[in-house]
């Protein structure tokens, strides 16, 4: 009988779009940070995708100072790779989100790959108490917000990170974030085996129908045939719905409260290492195999932990 395939699973720890005020179980300081991190990589997780936070607000930073509060001690810890964000908040600069991964030289970076449209304001309908003047201020904001990524962002996070040996997530929002991508594999700044992250069901990008999965793998296939290595994330509600259905078509699968707050219907998530439980029995209902992160780093031919710097 064929071994079973490897799946790779990441976790997005924190991040930019959902508020401290939303959930008790945000991570939101340096400790909690480490804490969900190295419980998520316990479960099954071999790629810990990272955002940091003022520990006092709970406000999105880019400070690489605030990156440095936990990576060390967690690639002391753990074996995971570390992904930083140079996505931010839609709110910052592209030279602010890009700061730490070009002072961190890290395994991975994600990167987006188009401006769009980034609709976080239909949560003020369903979240009504906040404890940060920050937090509303952030949702209504993104009313009349582009979250800008031109050619020239992309050009420039892609030559720095790429000088610094780190390789990219890349998040595609859309379908034309996918044919943005191929226009840089053609100009030969992109190098195969490269990890495309197809993101459904944010408000702004494309939906989370299973049509809208379908098309998009369509699309990667016929442009990068086995150049790439797909991997999607499911927003919100969709998260599961979303991972099975490319879990079962050949797909990683990225999870976390990042992406969604909940573990099912009306039920939040105590932590990441719940959602991440809960993907990995998906996979092995579906006899998948979880990657470890030495099979992750084989796969995406990254350069090591310890060619980062930090």
């Amino acid at each position: 009988m064929p071994s079973s395939r490897k799946v790779i699973i990441s976790c997005a720890v924190t991040g930019a779009i959902h508020t401290p005020s939303m959930s008790p179980h945000l991570p939101v300081t340096p400790e909690e940070i480490i804490k969900d991190s190295l419980d998520a990589a316990e479960a099954g997780a071999a790629i810990l995708h990272l955002h940091a936070r003022d520990p006092d607000t709970g406000k999105p930073t880019q400070d690489p100072e605030a990156f440095r509060k936990f990576l060390p001690r967690l690639k002391q810890a753990t074996g995971a790779v570390l992904n930083l964000t140079t996505g931010g908040s839609p709110h910052m600069t592209v030279a602010e989100r890009m700061r730490p991964a070009a002072e961190l030289k890290p395994e991975v970076a994600s990167l987006n790959m188009g401006s769009m449209n980034f609709g976080l304001y239909p949560m003020l309908d369903r979240f009504k108490a906040f404890t940060h003047d920050w937090e509303r201020q952030h949702l209504e904001a993104s009313r009349d917000l582009v979250f800008k990524n031109t050619f020239a962002d992309i050009q420039h996070i892609l030559e720095v990170g790429t000088a610094n040996g780190t390789r990219f997530e890349f998040e595609c929002y859309d379908t034309s974030h996918l044919y943005n991508l191929a226009h840089f594999v053609d100009r030969g700044l992109v190098q195969a085996p490269f990890l495309v992250q197809t993101v459904f069901g944010l408000l702004g990008g494309i939906g989370a129908h299973p049509e809208d999965v379908a098309h998009m793998k369509r699309t990667a296939d016929r442009l990068f045939g086995d150049a790439y290595i797909w991997s999607v994330l499911g927003a919100g509600r969709n998260q599961m719905n979303v991972a099975a259905q490319a879990a079962a078509q050949g797909g990683n699968v990225r999870v976390g409260l990042e992406d969604s707050l909940w573990i099912a219907p009306g039920q939040l998530a105590e932590s990441n290492a719940a959602q991440v439980t809960k993907l990995r029995r998906l996979l092995e209902g579906l006899s998948l195999e979880v990657a470890t992160p030495d099979e992750a780093r084989a796969m995406l031919v990254l350069k090591g932990a310890e060619n980062t710097a930090f």
